[in-house]
């Protein structure tokens, strides 16, 4: 079977799950790379996963609820919103923070505290490294720039269905 039948086959709500299930893997990877080999996460590390399980989220509630095109278009474009966030993020972390020896009191930094997400859920939200010291690479590429690829791709899965494109013929947008 060819990309185009595979992708015929794919519905609303099937995308929408793998939407949810990679974000999700991505934040159970990065638990396992902190607390399995000692890779601290620094604060856009943090923020990362904050976003990519707020994606995560819209993800299950596109998967679960009925696959109305108005909620496609709201979820899709949201998804695609958080997507693009959460690659400006990466691309910082990248390219400005870690880079420097201090991240300390950043925006991210803020976003985190003022969320309280560190203070109910240490162990997944503390920020607990330097951006300098988090900088680690995976298969010789930065971690971030794992991050920055995974965005792109759910950006491109949220606009897809946004645009109303998973299935195809005249019962795709009912799946």
């Amino acid at each position: 079977m060819n990309v185009r039948g595979l992708l015929a086959l794919l519905t609303a709500r099937t995308l929408w799950a793998l939407v949810a299930l990679a974000c999700f893997g991505s934040v159970a990877m990065a638990l396992v790379a902190q607390h399995r080999f000692g890779m601290e996460p620094c604060p856009w590390c943090v923020l990362q996963r904050v976003i990519f399980l707020a994606i995560g989220l819209f993800g299950l509630l596109g998967a679960l609820l009925p696959s109305q095109r108005i909620a496609q278009l709201l979820l899709g474009w949201v998804g695609v919103g958080l997507a693009l966030v959460g690659a400006a993020a990466a691309l910082y972390q990248n390219l400005v923070a870690a880079k420097s020896a201090s991240c300390a009191l950043t925006l991210a930094d803020r976003i985190i505290s003022s969320l309280g997400l560190d203070r109910w859920q240490p162990e997944v939200f503390e920020v607990r490294a330097t951006c300098a010291d988090a900088a680690v690479s995976v298969l010789g590429v930065p971690f971030e720039i794992w991050s920055l690829l995974l965005y792109l791709a759910l950006g491109a899965a949220a606009l897809w269905l946004a645009l109303g494109r998973p299935g195809s013929g005249p019962t795709a947008g009912r799946r």
